[in-house]
């Protein structure tokens, strides 16, 4: 692999990032994993305190180890961090931190750009990876590949390119009319951390997905005076674990089914185990589980809104219209004087600046294609990590990162068959990767 002197950039060195490089080193496939933080895994480290992985602990390994036993079934934040930290030492992946991509092109064909071998430019600094600072990234034989261009005026040559920055990666606040002169505290759920600042205070939740419902719970077994989750869609509530089952199996079992029979079977399962909270405000949806899944929208796994809905803890409300002053204008024309608001509104996958020029997003920012398969007007470039699949995204990634390193080897091979190699525990490692920080 030292003989490789345009690696695979990975630009993500989160769990989906981690998981395509270590699969990519087992196939003897140089792979560097590029992070613009300091460290692996910082979407993690962000979250709140009390986030656990909804899906079990066997069943969100990635490529190549296990989760350890004592982390649990349900694994925490710093475990999951944890685990991704040892992860990258045990495969002994190539990663540069403090690094940002932020454009990737086409690298130019031959004749249209400098080579290896050709004269360095007027204040070109020479670079050990196979890249030029402030010049034109050489191209290794006729092979074309991919040009990134990073901060600090990095240029670099890549033969193909694994885009793993994150489905949660930029918080999205929605443009609420009167929201910049709100005089109470504004917050997305990405500032929140635990319910202290919150003691005695009256907040309102915006948004009942799994991040707005959890810290709803979260606020009201910590203190906060009272708390109001806004509602604008009635979410499908699963409970986490039934006798020992977990809905994560359920999910992987009923993927392959047609979405009408698993709607039909979704809406007996919500019946038998889940109460109807339509007198507190929080009523079943009228769609069915699975069209809501195709939609985008995941289940709400129980982690204890439903009791705290039915003692009152969390009170549902009409969703948020506005601001005015210090009020919050609901649908339902009511007005409320909350103390704190905290928008669980999502993410955006902010991919426009990386690759928005390369059609091969989707009319909402998605990479249209992800996984193994690559866009046919962009040969080499592959995305994982950007669905939110019910079989748990921790599984998906794993599988993605197999497929993606034997379509890659393949693609790197001219279409022959990759050879697999056994990563190994111990050695001399890959080449330093100084000269890329």
């Amino acid at each position: 692999m030292t003989t490789q002197p345009r690696p695979v950039y990975v630009i993500g060195a989160g769990p989906g990032g981690l998981a395509v490089a270590a699969a990519l080193r087992a196939r003897g496939v140089r792979a560097v994993v590029v992070e613009k933080s300091d460290a692996v895994g910082t979407s993690w480290r962000g979250h709140y305190d009390r986030l656990h992985l909804h899906t079990t602990r066997r069943l969100s390994a990635l490529p190549g180890l296990a989760i350890p036993r004592r982390f649990g079934r349900w694994v925490s934040r710093d475990d999951v961090v944890r685990y991704l930290e040892k992860y990258a030492e045990f495969h002994e992946l190539e990663i540069v931190t403090g690094v940002e991509v932020t454009r990737i092109e086409r690298a130019p064909q031959e004749g249209d750009a400098r080579h290896e071998g050709d004269a360095p430019r007027e204040g070109d600094t020479p670079r050990g990876d196979g890249a030029t600072q402030a010049g034109r990234a050489p191209q290794s034989g006729a092979a074309p590949g991919w040009t990134l261009h990073a901060s600090g005026g990095r240029v670099l040559a890549a033969r193909a390119v694994v885009v793993a920055t994150g489905f949660n990666h930029t918080p999205r606040l929605p443009d609420w009319p009167g929201r910049d002169t709100y005089t109470g505290t504004l917050t997305h759920a990405a500032g929140y951390r635990d319910p202290k600042p919150y003691e005695g205070r009256d907040v309102l939740v915006v948004g009942v997905g799994n991040t707005g419902a959890e810290i709803a719970v979260d606020l009201a077994g910590g203190g906060a005076a009272r708390v109001r989750l806004a509602v604008r869609t009635a979410p499908h509530i699963v409970r986490r674990s039934t006798a020992g089952w977990p809905a994560q199996r359920t999910g992987i079992l009923v993927r392959r089914l047609p979405v009408r029979l698993v709607d039909r079977l979704g809406a007996l399962v919500a019946k038998a185990s889940v109460p109807d909270l339509a007198a507190y405000g929080l009523p079943r949806p009228e769609t069915g589980l699975y069209s809501r899944v195709e939609e985008g929208a995941i289940p709400v796994q129980d982690v204890g809104l439903i009791d705290a809905v039915r003692t009152g803890g969390v009170e549902p409300v009409a969703a948020v219209v506005s601001f005015d002053g210090d009020e919050v204008v609901l649908a339902d024309g009511s007005r409320i004087t909350p103390d704190a608001v905290i928008a669980a509104t999502g993410y955006r996958r902010a991919l426009e600046g990386l690759v928005g020029h390369l059609d091969v997003l989707d009319g909402r920012g998605r990479p249209l294609v992800h996984g193994a398969r690559t866009p046919a007007q962009a040969p080499g470039l592959y995305f994982t990590g950007f669905t939110n699949p019910i079989s748990g995204m921790f599984r998906e990634m794993a599988l993605d990162a197999e497929k993606i390193s034997s379509a890659l080897a393949r693609h790197l091979a001219g279409g022959g068959r990759a050879r697999r190699r056994r990563t190994p525990r111990s050695g001399t490692g890959l080449p330093p990767v100084a000269p890329l920080a």
